[in-house]
């Protein structure tokens, strides 16, 4: 496995200077996500500049990733269609960088933001809009030749492992694969206080289609309401050797992307998941 990380460098994936890239090496990451909130301007000079900065330092091309909201489920046609195009466009920008996957982010009916819920979320027509906006995305991703990693949430249309399975199998490419992501899942205190049933379910469902990762962690905030909040990797409640075992035995050449921390973070993040795979013996590229 590859042990990366996702917005280490903040900003476009054009402006990634040399000694941003140093810096990533140095603390032991192996690859860098490529972030952009612009793929039709990319052009095959930045890619070549960007993979070449990233090859001075030892460094892989992550993940690409794009800002481009909820749509995929807008019930505004329009919007549906500018998002599609904006998606299956990453996916030309992952093959010009030579990445090995480009991200899906399933969405929201909430106009505030892709990740924050809705009481429609997990209607069947949204499901079916997903579904439809993800074909179009694959079938780019296809002709391309890389491959789209869908990620879950709990407040999103793709709220479960048995959700995010039946997905799958409704979209039916060989282009989608799966981002997993145990923390995104986390809904209940059952789930909560055992996360290994969670981390089961989730590889033993969708294991085989597992193409990424992320990795973070998270605490059970005390109070009245069940809330739940990330935190540093080791000091929350995830079962870490658990996930990191299964995902190797999964994926054993995936990339794997500690995520959500300051620039300053990812030094301790690193160190955590280094002390965490001894332990479990896990092993990274």
């Amino acid at each position: 496995m590859l042990l990366g990380a996702a917005d280490y460098h903040k900003g476009d994936f054009r402006t990634l200077t040399d000694r941003t890239a140093a810096g990533a090496a140095a603390l032991g990451l192996r690859a860098l996500n490529a972030r952009t909130d612009d793929p039709f301007s990319v052009t095959r000079a930045e890619a070549a500049r960007f993979k070449d900065s990233l090859k001075r330092h030892g460094l892989a091309a992550g993940q690409t990733a794009g800002n481009y909201g909820g749509g995929l489920v807008s019930e505004d046609g329009a919007e549906r269609e500018r998002t599609v195009r904006f998606v299956q466009e990453m996916c030309r920008v992952t093959q010009l960088i030579g990445a090995p996957t480009t991200y899906l982010r399933p969405g929201s009916l909430n106009p505030r933001g892709p990740w924050l819920p809705h009481p429609r979320n997990r209607s069947p027509e949204v499901f079916d809009r997903l579904v439809e906006s993800a074909r179009r995305v694959c079938a780019a991703a296809d002709g391309e030749g890389v491959m789209v990693a869908v990620e879950g949430g709990v407040v999103s249309p793709l709220y479960s492992p048995a959700r995010i399975e039946a997905f799958i199998a409704a979209v039916d490419s060989p282009a989608l694969g799966f981002n997993q992501d145990p923390v995104n899942l986390i809904g209940t205190l059952e789930q909560a206080y055992d996360t290994g049933a969670l981390i089961a379910d989730s590889f033993d469902r969708l294991g085989r289609w597992t193409v990424s990762a992320h990795v973070k962690d998270f605490t059970l905030v005390e109070g009245l309401l069940p809330h739940f909040e990330e935190a540093e990797i080791g000091a929350g409640m995830l079962d870490q050797a658990a996930y990191l075992t299964r995902l190797q035995v999964a994926r054993p050449g995936v990339h794997a992307y500690i995520e959500h921390l300051a620039t300053e973070r990812f030094a301790a993040a690193v160190a955590a998941v280094a002390a965490i795979s001894r332990s479990a013996g896990v092993e990274w590229d």
